[in-house]
């Protein structure tokens, strides 16, 4: 009988090679995905097997015990396990299913139900065991879960606990989060060894203490029954450190190296005599304060360059970014170069049109205006111009499309940059390039950034902060009232009124939706002209007509009205000095960044101005917290910061922002005080390690990175 001879043992390079490829085999050949997983996992960017192996949890349930009812804490998540005493359907509004349940202890809990079919209603008999998990909190008899998960129990049935705590990751329609982690505990299996994935050097890793990536992955995707979940809640521990730092560290790389590309670019080097800029200059009826002195000069020496200039230039509401913006626009226009001035929104962009046609206007030079509503001859004859070298167009993102052709693009400037995505920039970049190379580019937010959120997100910029406003500015005083005490406001508007001011009221849905914002403030605009009889009221939101939002704000500005109704939509760039009074309704449901944007349409002159904070009850302890910073402070740095720490960096970067990618498990607020040990990483990487950047920035950013050059 012939002996079998022992399979040639695999050498360490074929074994790594053999793991790799593991990862990179398609999601569907994991058991039970097939082609309809595939396709539900495409969704969420996840075509691979590694794919998965980074697809972190957002978050842990633990669901390893089971809590008395009496025991319940109010905000902490538990498992529970009881019977059913009674049930209760109605509807108040909407339908009701209402479940007591009760357990050993004593004590009962309710859960109700917002979305429920006859099928289930008719599951929770009384008598029945039932399992449930879900955050318990304060109502009207006791304490309650609002839509937990939970499952009925056998009348014999042993209630079994899991061994170890549950993840919760991202998901999408149509696909259950508990299917979707079996999936992942399967790509799992084919993880390899410690070694396999590395891409950081032992060293670097030895001297931060940080674990290999294969046992930070193992841990965060199953973390023992007994982790804190308080730790892991608060991204602290070490495994979860490691992941964090990777991925800060690939999107400071990816940032830098799109500083790189942008340097190694041509642009015209836009040099003059300064005599425009002069001119300008002798024409403000106000003198330019230090801080932008300062910026002025730093835009001038970067725009006379032949590297592009990408520079972010921030300052608080107020601080006059747009006369720094001029004067960068005269000098690039001596030059001979054309400029263009983009806004997010046509009411920002009215307002720029107005305040450069003043500006430049006496100069001999005329804006051209290009928005999404100019058409027929207008536009064309808009598009001519800009085409035969017209100096100066402002515009909305009208400005980017396709039939949009400049001569001699030199400078483009663009206005509250975080409300446009990567497309979109490039978009206008590449209406420059040419073979003087590509414009300059100066962008401007009235939304302060905390420094470390700068470093995270703009790390690609040269960033200049106008840190000091105007002579004359008073304070605004905030004030933070209820809406019971509606009269109270409508009595003060009427008094404001008349001493001759002005005043804004500001009206806010928590959907994100112009069509309703509109409605309701219509309905506030009819409310207010019947209480205030004897004022000029006018109103403006987003689906009113450019040309009746134009004559709307004209006819406040030029105080033909005393009380406007708005909605968000003037938050930014409307400059009306007599305005001395602003009432923002439901001020809870927006976040610190946009109200102090509102409440910077007031305090514009030298009169004693007031915003009021108007709040529906009952208001959530996060809401009075954010309510109470605004009342403190009209820093717009410090508010920025509290935002940050309050709700994350996605308010004061823009929700809608493609530019600002989502971070997987990383949390710029959370993590800034590591972006220093990632800024070390990424200088020894760049220097020593150079082959290691285009991997770890394929690993964590993927397909985002080939807009890299935006």
């Amino acid at each position: 009988m012939p002996t079998r001879r022992a399979a040639p043992r695999a050498t360490p390079a074929a074994a790594t090679a053999a793991a790799l490829a593991a990862g990179r085999r398609a999601v569907a050949e994991l058991p039970g995905v097939g082609p309809r997983g595939a396709d539900l996992l495409a969704r969420l960017g996840l075509e691979r097997i590694g794919d998965l192996w980074f697809h972190l949890p957002l978050r842990y349930e633990d669901r390893t015990a089971i809590t008395a009812i009496a025991d319940l804490v109010p905000g902490e998540r538990a498992q529970v396990l009881g019977r059913v005493g009674a049930v209760e359907r109605g509807f108040r509004f909407r339908p009701l299913l209402r479940v007591a349940l009760e357990d050993d202890s004593g004590a009962t809990l309710v859960l109700r139900f917002f979305h429920f079919n006859a099928a289930q209603a008719r599951g929770f008999e009384p008598g029945a065991r039932v399992l449930a998990y879900g955050e318990p909190r304060p109502g009207q008899a006791g304490l309650e879960m609002v839509h937990p998960s939970y499952r009925r129990l056998a009348a014999d049935a042993e209630a079994a606990t899991d061994e170890r705590l549950r993840p919760v990751y991202p998901t999408t329609q149509g696909l259950d989060g508990r299917r979707l982690a079996g999936w992942v505990a399967r790509a799992l299996v084919e993880l390899p060894g410690d070694d396999v994935l590395e891409l950081l050097p032992a060293a670097l890793r030895e001297r931060h203490r940080l674990p290999s990536l294969a046992a930070a992955l193992r841990y965060v995707h199953a973390p023992p029954p007994d982790a804190d979940l308080a730790d892991l809640a608060a991204g602290r521990h070490p495994c979860q450190r490691r992941l964090i730092v990777e991925e800060l560290l690939a999107h400071h790389l990816s940032l830098r190296r799109r500083r790189q590309a942008q340097r190694a670019l041509a642009a015209p080097a836009l040099r003059g005599g300064g005599e425009l800029a002069g001119r300008l200059r002798a024409a403000l009826p106000f003198e330019l304060t230090a801080a932008q002195e300062r910026v002025v000069a730093e835009v001038g020496a970067d725009l006379a360059q032949s590297a592009p200039m990408l520079r972010l230039v921030q300052g608080d509401v107020g601080s006059g970014k747009t006369v720094v913006a001029a004067l960068a626009a005269a000098q690039a226009i001596e030059a001979g170069h054309q400029v263009a001035v983009m806004a997010p929104t046509e009411l920002l962009a009215e307002q720029h049109r107005r305040s450069f046609a003043g500006w430049f206007g006496p100069l001999g030079i005329e804006p051209v205006w290009l928005a999404g509503k100019v058409k027929g001859r207008p536009r064309a004859s808009a598009l001519a111009a800009l085409a035969a070298g017209a100096p100066l167009a402002v515009g909305t993102h009208a400005l980017m499309q396709e039939a949009v052709a400049f001569a001699r693009l030199g400078l483009a400037i663009v206005d509250e940059q975080h409300r446009f995505g990567v497309h979109q920039r490039l978009a206008l970049r590449d209406k420059g390039a040419s073979g003087a190379g590509v414009p300059h580019q100066l962008v401007m937010t009235a939304t302060p950034i905390p420094r470390t959120l700068a470093m995270a997100a703009y790390a690609d910029l040269d960033v200049s902060v106008i840190d000091a406003l105007p002579p004359g500015r008073t304070p605004v005083q905030t004030v933070v009232l209820p809406e019971t005490r509606r009269d109270e406001l409508v009595a003060r508007i009427r008094a404001a009124c008349a001493d001759g001011r002005q005043a804004y009221w500001v009206c806010t849905l928590i959907e994100e939706s112009e069509q309703l914002q509109a409605r309701a403030a219509e309905k506030a605009h009819a409310e207010l002209a019947v209480a205030l009889p004897g004022l000029r009221t006018a109103l403006v939101h987003g689906r009113m007509k450019a040309a009746e939002k134009e004559a709307a704000m004209a006819a406040f500005k030029a105080g033909a009205i005393d009380l406007l109704v708005a909605t968000t939509v003037i938050e930014v760039g409307v400059d009306v000095a007599n305005a001395s009074l602003m009432v923002i309704e439901n001020a809870e449901r927006l976040g610190l960044a946009q109200l102090h944007q509102l409440r910077g349409r007031v305090g514009r002159g030298s009169a004693r101005s007031s915003c009021v904070l108007m709040y529906g009850t009952p208001l959530s302890l996060l809401a009075r917290q954010r309510l109470e910073v605004l009342r403190g402070s009209n820093d717009g740095f410090e508010i920025a910061q509290k935002d940050l720490e309050l709700r994350g960096p996605g308010e004061l970067l823009g929700t809608r922002q493609t530019g600002v990618a989502a971070f997987r498990i990383a949390d710029l607020g959370r993590d800034a005080g590591l972006l220093p040990v990632v800024a070390e990483l990424a200088d020894a990487l760049l220097d020593g390690h150079p082959e290691v950047v285009d991997a770890l920035s394929s690993r964590w950013i993927g397909q985002a990175e080939r807009y890299a050059g935006a």
